[in-house]
């Protein structure tokens, strides 16, 4: 899928990380683009797309609709497996369920990490498999599995910023909703999400597995997660197109990329809903919180052995840099801050939902010893350094821990919190 960068486009010039952020600023003044009728504020919880009832959940509302999205899955598993529907989950094999988070280029950390897993022969197949952004692009190709790890090696290593965006003129940013063209990376989506891709996730669906993916509906200010298995093994005219729409969707960062425009049907006619990249709701995600309030999952009906495996595509904190004084390099800087914030705060929440649940937590995320400078997106080089960081980290067993350093438990006369680093089983 590579190819040379042509040095002539527009995406040769590097795009400086301060004026994408700053964006909304330069952009307030300038004009709109038609678009379709938004979906009124009371039918939000009505719609359908394609005709799939379970296409999608809103998790503010529909925690219940998912939870029983979650129990047929068990169901098709059980059937899967040779076993009865009705079947004692405890008799089930442990449940993989792998978190994919938001961080642009930085995605190349969970490709290296995946690719290094298989490597070290212990992957696991998912029961579930989530993602943001960057990890919704990641997502499909780990739930389809191993066979997939060429492909994210070449996406992550051998791609330059020209594969991924065009940027516009002063001019046409003037009339449009973004400071670049994704056109490319919608290309790159239509080769490896093709037809028999999407029949592999479609299989997995059946067989009692999950694949989530989240965006931001800008018009309600709303997050939502998308059933990818479900609109892939639903058979409907213009699935594999949605599901290429929602993956970018899920990667547009508002103003630098594109909005994607998603038809939705609702009493009888079409409207049309405006998403952007899940990051703005959540970096990374599990389940909702409310999915297993009030319910026991260490005992009983829906025991099970399960491991929550969560990939931070960032460094866990903020990475330090002098800022400079200027309307710019400021309110760039606070809106890097408050990214950094809402992906610790998720790690904290995943970690506190699962030792609720009762469910095995294990986090990796880039540590202080990638020193390797960021300079301009989707640079090659760097990438290729990230993901092999990534990769061999895996390969010597020095990925996982087992807590958030702030969550972690400090042993006796200890001042520092230690986190237990842990092979993959």
């Amino acid at each position: 899928m590579s190819r040379s960068p042509d040095r002539s486009s527009a995406t040769s010039r590097p795009i400086p990380r301060r004026l994408a952020l700053a964006a909304p600023f330069l952009l307030a003044a300038c004009g709109t683009v038609e678009r379709g009728t938004a979906v009124p504020q009371t039918l939000q919880d009505h719609t359908q797309i394609l005709g799939i009832p379970n296409a999608r959940f809103f998790p503010d509302t529909q925690a219940v609709a998912l939870f029983e999205e979650f129990a047929a899955a068990s169901r098709r598993e059980a059937l899967h497996l040779g076993l009865p529907p009705d079947t004692d989950p405890r008799r089930l094999p442990p449940a993989n369920l792998l978190a994919l988070s938001g961080g642009s280029d930085h995605g190349a950390f969970g490709a290296g990490i995946l690719v290094g897993w298989t490597e070290l022969g212990t992957r696991p197949e998912f029961k579930l498999v989530t993602g943001i952004s960057t990890g919704a692009l990641t997502a499909p190709l780990a739930f389809v599995g191993s066979s997939k790890d060429p492909v994210l090696r070449d996406v992550y290593t051998a791609v330059g910023p020209d594969q991924i965006f065009r940027m516009r003129d002063w001019i046409s940013i003037l009339f449009a909703d973004a400071l670049t063209d994704t056109r490319p990376l919608r290309e790159m989506l239509a080769r490896h999400m093709n037809e028999a891709t999407v029949g592999q996730i479609a299989e997995g669906y059946r067989q009692g597995r999950l694949l989530l993916i989240g965006t931001t509906n800008l018009d309600a200010m709303r997050g939502v997660i998308w059933n990818v298995g479900a609109i892939a093994a639903s058979g409907r005219p213009g699935a594999a197109d949605l599901i290429r729409d929602l993956m970018l969707a899920s990667a547009s960062v508002p103003t630098f990329f594109p909005p994607v425009m998603i038809q939705v049907e609702a009493e009888g006619r079409t409207w049309q809903e405006m998403h952007v990249d899940g990051g703005a709701m959540a970096q990374t995600f599990l389940y909702p919180p409310a999915l297993t309030q009030g319910r026991n999952l260490r005992a009983g009906a829906l025991a099970r052995a399960r491991r929550a495996w969560v990939i931070r595509n960032a460094r866990l904190g903020g990475e330090w840099q002098q800022t400079e004084r200027g309307l710019l390099p400021i309110s760039g800087r606070a809106i890097s801050s408050m990214i950094a914030a809402s992906g610790q705060n998720d790690i904290l929440r995943l970690q506190t939902n699962a030792v609720r649940d009762g469910i095995d937590f294990n986090l990796t995320y880039i540590g202080e010893d990638f020193t390797l400078p960021w300079v301009r997106p989707f640079d090659r080089e760097w990438m290729r350094a990230l993901f092999e960081y990534g990769r061999l980290r895996t390969v010597e067993g020095r990925t996982w821990q087992s807590s958030h350093p702030a969550l972690a438990v400090r042993p006796a006369g200890s001042s520092t919190g230690a986190t237990a680093d842990r092979r993959p089983r």
